[in-house]
């Protein structure tokens, strides 16, 4: 009894037809396919400059001892 039945979903499409109109619907879709499109080619865009920009080297700081010595004569 959980499930939906094939006259539910007809019901659902009926209703989703009529609140959005057929031109509604197609134009929500092709906003969505738009948007994925500027989503992947931003991904792309982002990958082409990474991969053009050297990387930084690393940097690293040196332990001095002499520093927490004097720090240590101090207090």
């Amino acid at each position: 009894m959980g499930g939906l039945s094939i006259w539910h979903w007809i019901i659902v499409l009926v209703v989703v037809l009529l609140l959005f109109g057929r031109g509604k619907l197609s134009e929500l879709m092709g906003d969505a396919a738009k948007g994925i499109k500027a989503f992947k080619k931003g991904m792309a865009d982002d990958e082409d400059t990474a991969a053009t920009k050297p990387a930084e080297p690393t940097r690293t700081i040196d332990h001095q001892p002499g520093v927490e010595a004097e720090r240590s004569k101090v207090g």
